[in-house]
C-alpha cells in the first residue's frame, strides 16, 4: 500500500514582486523520511520552506501538505511544525515560558506542563529550563526552536539549518533526535550549507538554484554526481607510490602545496574507477596505503558542480 506524501510540489511558482523565487518546482517529501534542501544564496529554499509551513503562498502550481492541498489562509497546518530564518524567541521570557506561551498559541492545554518539559529534555535545554532566553547562545536558540517545534508531536518538521551555531555535542543532540523523529514515521525537510549534515541525516535531498531544482533524488545518487576528484595519498613509500601512480591512465599526480617531492603526501585526481586502479596497484606494488581520502567532500563537489551548471535532474 502506497503511502501519501507528506508534502508534494507540482510546479510551483512564486514571484516577489519582479523576482522569480521559485519557478515551477516539484517536491516530493515521504513520512519517515529526512529530505535535505540546499541550494546557494538566493536560490529559493527559504521560500520554498516557509511555502511548506504555510506562511506563504505559491503564485501557481499545486502544494500538498500530508494529503490535503495546501489552503492559502497563511496558517500552519495540523501536524507541521519548524521554523524558518531561525526560531521566533521571546527574549525576555524562560525558555520554560517560551515554550508555555507556543502551547497557548498552538491550542495545547491538557497535559501542557508535561509536554513543555519533555520538549525541553528532547533537545537537552532541562537545565537551563528557567533562564531567560536573551542570554542563550545561538546554538541553544536553535535548539528551543527545535523544542518548540516538538510541542505539537508533528507528522512534517520543516526546519531552517538546525544545526546553526551547534557545538559538536549539540548538534549530536539535535541529529539523535531528527533521527528519533524519522523511526517514528515523522517527514522532515531542513535546509543546510553544511555537506556533513546532509550525510549524516538525509535520505534524498534537492537542489535549488535560481530558483529551480537541479538534482533531486537519493543521497548516494548525488554523491555519484561527484565524478572526477582530488584525493590526498599517504603511503607508507611516497617514492614509489608516485612511480607507479605515475603508470595509472588518466590519472593525475602532484604534490600538494608546501609539500616536500618524494616525502610527503600525494595529490591524485581522476575518476573514481581510476582511483581504483591506483589502489590495487599500490598494494600490487607492495606500497600500503595508510590515507586516501577526497580534498573535497564527495556531495560538497557534486553541489558545486550542479550549481555552476543548473539543467533539471531527476534520478530518483
Amino acid at each position: 500500500m502506497q503511502r501519501t506524501p507528506a508534502a508534494r510540489a507540482r510546479g510551483i511558482t512564486k514571484y516577489y514582486r519582479d523576482v522569480v523565487a521559485l519557478d515551477g518546482v516539484d517536491l516530493d517529501v515521504e513520512p519517515g523520511q529526512v529530505h535535505g534542501l540546499v541550494g546557494p544564496n538566493g536560490a529559493g529554499k527559504t521560500t520554498l520552506l516557509a511555502l511548506l509551513l504555510g506562511v506563504t503562498a505559491p503564485d501557481a502550481g499545486t502544494l500538498e501538505i500530508l494529503g490535503t492541498p495546501s489552503a492559502r489562509s497563511l496558517t500552519v497546518a495540523d501536524g507541521v511544525a519548524g521554523f524558518v530564518d531561525g526560531p521566533g524567541l521571546y527574549p525576555s521570557l524562560t525558555a520554560r515560558q517560551n515554550l508555555s506561551a507556543v502551547a497557548d498559541l498552538r491550542g495545547i492545554r491538557a497535559g501542557r506542563a508535561g509536554r513543555v518539559g519533555e520538549a525541553l529534555d528532547q533537545v537537552g535545554l532541562s537545565g537551563v529550563a528557567d533562564v531567560r532566553v536573551r542570554g542563550f547562545s545561538l546554538g541553544m536558540r536553535q535548539r528551543l526552536g527545535l523544542a518548540a517545534a516538538l510541542l505539537t508531536r508533528p507528522r512534517l518538521l520543516v526546519l531552517d539549518e538546525p544545526a546553526n551555531g551547534l557545538d559538536p555535542a549539540g548538534k549530536r543532540d539535535v541529529h539523535d533526535v531528527i533521527e528519533g523523529l524519522v523511526v517514528d514515521g515523522v517527514a522532515v525537510v531542513l535546509s543546510s550549507h553544511r555537506m556533513d549534515d546532509l550525510a549524516a541525516l538525509c535520505a534524498e535531498v534537492t537542489i535549488l538554484s535560481t530558483g529551480r531544482v537541479v538534482f533531486t533524488g537519493p543521497l548516494e545518487k548525488l554523491a555519484a554526481e561527484s565524478g572526477d576528484l582530488d584525493h590526498r595519498l599517504l603511503t607508507s613509500d611516497p617514492v614509489r607510490a608516485r612511480a607507479i601512480a605515475s603508470q595509472v591512465p588518466g590519472l593525475r599526480v602532484r604534490t600538494p602545496e608546501g609539500g616536500r617531492p618524494g616525502q610527503d603526501a600525494l595529490l591524485v585526481g581522476g575518476a573514481v574507477s581510476t582511483v581504483d586502479a591506483l589502489v590495487a596497484a599500490l598494494v600490487g606494488g607492495g606500497v600500503a596505503v595508510r590515507e586516501l581520502a577526497p580534498v573535497v567532500a564527495p556531495l560538497e563537489a557534486a553541489f558545486l558542480a550542479l550549481v555552476e551548471a543548473p539543467g533539471p535532474r531527476d534520478v530518483a
